[in-house]
């Protein structure tokens, strides 16, 4: 089932009045379960088009239908609400807040929510136990690793129970045991509670775990891949 349906995407800006075209006219659809990376070289749109899909930045013209939703049609509030109840987000900076414990920063996405308090605890355990933060969950960012810091940015994501999580350059500052063991994480809850995972990265280690590789070029699909199989969208 397509949770995600682009239609003709585009992004244009200017730059010393020259018209850049970030996303140059994509057609994309993302189906359920899906475990894709979409990878090409800085400037070619990548990280624009995850932006649009996630709703944190403006299309020029097209569609982003998501859930049978346009997301592009949609007020700001509307958008807000629409990315806290369907998307989760992991960036490559960790986005925690200091103040709060691992736990907490769990929490808080279900609190704005309006989830009750030993629902939300309930679940945030669950969730650091899944990446193996169980012990680990009453530290604030500053005493974690690099590494158990995007494990927990990986458990807030999965908070809101979202439709899908996009991850933008997830290992871009981990080494290669904490990439492995996220991508471990990651790779478990896709096959096992099938979330799809949408990656933009650079890293090889990501795109060697994928099941579908996207390649953005110039602000267009110049390959879309699946593994074990001859099929393209």
């Amino acid at each position: 089932m397509k949770i995600i349906e682009i239609k003709n995407l585009k992004k244009t800006y200017e730059d010393n009045s020259i018209a850049v075209h970030a996303v140059n006219g994509v057609d994309l659809s993302i189906g359920e379960g899906e475990f894709t990376a979409i990878v090409g070289p800085s400037g070619s749109g990548k990280t624009t088009l995850m932006n649009i899909i996630g709703g944190l930045d403006e299309a020029t013209e097209g569609s982003v239908i998501i859930d049978g939703i346009n997301t592009l049609e949609l007020s700001t509030r509307k958008l807000t609400d629409f990315r806290m109840y369907n998307i989760g987000f992991v960036f490559q900076a960790y986005n925690l807040i200091p103040v709060l414990t691992a736990k907490e920063n769990v929490e808080f996405i279900m609190q704005l929510q309006g989830i009750k308090k030993a629902q939300r605890e309930e679940r945030a355990t669950e969730l650091l136990r899944a990446v193996g933060l169980g012990e680990l969950m009453d530290r604030k960012p500053s005493k974690l690793s690099g590494g158990q810091q995007q494990r927990v940015a990986v458990a807030r994501a999965l908070a809101s129970k979202p439709k899908f999580v996009l991850a933008d350059e997830p290992t871009a500052n981990l080494d290669s045991k904490s990439t492995e063991n996220l991508l471990g994480i990651m790779e478990q809850l896709n096959e096992e509670e099938k979330i799809t995972f949408i990656f933009s990265t650079h890293d090889q280690r990501v795109v060697k775990k994928a099941r579908r590789v996207i390649t953005l070029e110039d602000g267009k699909i110049i390959s879309d891949k699946r593994k074990n199989s001859n099929n393209t969208d």
